[in-house]
């Protein structure tokens, strides 16, 4: 996976090195409620979920989350990219940042050079995303994105439907 840079923001591969900021993002309240516990307690946690799941979507899939930095700090603010997901045949575009940067546009611009990278890099003829019908900032952002909403699925450990929104590349 190759870095990404707009105007605004860095987007690179998650480390080790970013347990602590994992860590901080996965226990925000609104990451629980939208997304779910993933029960990362501690910066070990952290360290072992990324392992576990994003390095090896890296090796799998040559996709996975970008950590969202902004471009004059290096601050992480949260995560973009693609997920494998068993239920569906494309890649699932994700994000999540933290609640203090939300409402700046960067969910827009990062998903935007996400699905650039989908398009030109990965050659990927499809996305699709989810995402709460509670959830009206993420419908917002898909809908901006030009995502299509499709249809309703169950998700595991989920007890309300989630939208299932598509775009052709």
């Amino acid at each position: 996976m190759d870095n990404i840079q707009t105007d605004r923001l860095n987007l690179r591969h998650i480390t080790t090195d970013d347990a602590q900021f994992i860590k901080a993002l996965f226990n925000e309240p609104a990451f629980i409620e939208n997304i779910g516990d993933r029960k990362i307690r501690q910066k070990s946690d952290a360290v072992e979920f990324i392992q576990s799941k994003f390095y090896k979507s890296y090796a799998e899939y040559g996709y996975g989350p970008f950590a969202v930095e902004l471009e004059t700090s290096q601050t992480p603010i949260g995560f973009c990219g693609l997920f494998k997901r068993d239920i569906f045949r494309y890649p699932d575009l994700g994000y999540a940042f933290l609640s203090r940067y939300w409402s700046r546009g960067y969910a827009l611009e990062a998903a935007h050079a996400v699905i650039g990278y989908a398009q030109k890099k990965l050659r990927l003829p499809t996305l699709v995303a989810i995402t709460s019908s509670e959830n009206t900032a993420s419908l917002k952002v898909l809908q901006k994105l030009g995502f299509v909403d499709i249809s309703a699925v169950y998700m595991a450990g989920y007890d309300d439907p989630s939208q299932v929104f598509v775009m052709r590349l």
